[in-house]
């Protein structure tokens, strides 16, 4: 088997005890190849720190809008400096979040569209926090999709038929997590069985939102197997051509190297 996981925080302090165990188990499991992603300067130096330092670890660089307010005045341009070392393969993650009050709309808005401008310039996928903040997210989306179709994700994507609808029309990938397995999610579920094949990724957003059976506990890389298996059902096809859908996709968007793992 072979999976992807195109969204994980490593970087965080939630992995200092067993980080390095972490990502051995993830790739033990088949979990060839992750990317850790950043939500500030600090998180995605180390998440480049990572990459450097691991085959299967690759990076996302960039500011998430809960953390814009706290951000330097150099912040940002020191982010696109670091997209520019090795093993960076995507601006992210940022968006818009009205769910939580720790950064000023307008400030959020302005991030967001610099890290779209950066992702374009750099000619790198960009990846997408939405919260609460479904509409304002298509508005920006679609106004930069006046100048040509986005190659970007919709990181954990929880929203519904209308704003999938529109973010696939505008290019988009959709990311799914392990919110997916969770028993309420009804709604979700009939939108991810909707999505065209070659626009889903799956990810594990660890350590956050971990999948049946692992509800509550800490979210790993290797768990994305879980989400993965689940969304085959969801979707009435086979797991392991899902998982070799999903990983294709994967490479596709963030120009990952097929490791030689998965050659052989």
């Amino acid at each position: 088997m072979d999976w992807v996981d195109t969204h994980c925080h490593l970087n965080e302090d939630a992995f200092t005890s067993d980080r390095e165990e972490a990502i051995s188990r993830a790739v033990a499991a088949g979990v060839h190849q992750m990317l850790v992603v950043g939500i500030t300067l600090e998180s995605s130096r180390r998440a480049v720190e990572l990459a450097q330092q691991h085959a299967a670890v690759f990076a996302v660089v960039g500011i998430q809008p809960n953390y814009v307010q706290a951000a330097g005045p150099t912040d940002f341009e020191e982010i696109a400096a670091l997209a520019q070392q090795a093993k960076v393969v995507g601006i992210g993650e940022t968006g818009l979040d009205r769910y939580w009050d720790h950064s000023p709309f307008e400030q959020q808005l302005e991030m967001f569209h610099r890290h779209i401008a950066l992702a374009k310039q750099l000619n790198l996928p960009f990846v997408v926090h939405c919260r609460d903040a479904e509409a304002d997210v298509v508005s920006v989306l679609s106004h930069h999709f006046a100048a040509g179709p986005l190659n970007g994700v919709m990181h954990s994507f929880c929203g519904d038929q209308a704003t999938a609808d529109e973010c696939l029309k505008f290019g988009m990938h959709l990311s799914v997590a392990g919110m997916l397995t969770f028993k309420r999610n009804d709604d979700l579920r009939k939108v991810a069985a909707t999505v065209p094949a070659d626009r889903l990724l799956v990810e594990t957003d660890a350590p956050y939102l971990a999948p049946a059976p692992h509800r509550g506990k800490r979210n790993e890389p290797a768990y994305v197997r879980h989400t993965c298996d689940f969304l085959a059902e969801v979707r009435g096809c086979d797991k392991n051509d899902l998982a070799r859908i999903t990983a294709a996709n994967a490479r596709r968007v963030f120009r990952l190297p097929v490791p030689d793992s998965v050659l052989a």
